[in-house]
């Protein structure tokens, strides 16, 4: 969870800023004028992440986000269970975000820009669709090298071409993100964080256990808000995230 958001706040979002791109917001400290909010169309009541989803709207208005030097901590979940729980719900909400968004989409790409609407279906569909595509990826490969047959051809184009396509996203997607969280690490001089790097895969399919939570309750409870325990420092050591440069 820490690499994950040094490797968001430290890394994609303020990249995002300086492209000018739209971003989703972070829940833990942003700072708005009220009146730019209710021009916006204040918060979503229904949306479970609300924060991201009034990212997405105020780029839609023409209004640039940013991030500024101050840093602060985020108590992160320390179970699985609440870790479910919460990544369930961030899930659940970019699905929301991405169907309100995508509800129009000529006139959102005529407000953000052709750009502008790509970075935000690459940023949330993204991470939606890797999610859910990622068990298959694995599986794919894996079946490929228990039967000694990765790189060897098959008899079908078709099969050849699901399994290189498997294989490269599935090179591809652990290098860039572990790329990504090694470089944010070593500039926050994070070293106790390098080896959980390796613990990438594994996060992965955690997060896709969660994203396919999140698809049934869309369809079962689309507005349920499983809500994240806080406070609990105050009783036990906590684990405590820096969430990074706003």
């Amino acid at each position: 969870f820490a690499v994950e958001y040094l490797a968001l706040f430290d890394g994609l979002l303020p990249a995002l800023a300086r492209l000018g791109l739209p971003m989703p917001l972070g829940g833990t400290s942003n700072h708005f004028p009220v009146a730019v909010v209710k021009a916006a169309g204040g918060w979503d009541a229904f949306n479970v992440t609300e924060d991201a989803d009034l990212g997405l709207r105020l780029a839609r208005f023409g209004y640039r986000c940013g991030v500024i030097g101050a840093r602060t901590y985020e108590e992160a979940p320390f179970r699985f269970g609440p870790w479910l729980r919460q990544r369930t719900r961030w899930m659940k909400g970019w699905m929301q975000t991405l169907i309100v968004n995508s509800r129009r989409p000529l006139r959102l790409a005529a407000a953000q820009g052709l750009t502008g609407m790509a970075a935000a279906y690459a940023t949330m569909g993204g991470v939606v669709l890797s999610a859910l595509l990622h068990p298959f990826c694995l599986a794919v490969v894996g079946v490929q090298v228990a039967r000694g047959l990765l790189f060897a051809p098959s008899n079908s184009l078709a099969g050849d071409l699901f399994a290189a396509v498997a294989l490269v996203n599935l090179i591809a997607g652990y290098g860039a993100a572990m790329l990504l969280a090694v470089l944010v690490i070593l500039r926050r001089r994070a070293f106790r964080l390098l080896p959980s790097v390796l613990m990438t895969p594994l996060y992965w399919l955690l997060i896709s256990a969660a994203a396919y939570r999140a698809l049934w309750q869309l369809g079962r409870d689309p507005f349920g808000w499983e809500k994240t325990e806080h406070g609990l420092g105050k009783r036990r050591t906590p684990v405590v995230t820096p969430a990074g440069d706003r």
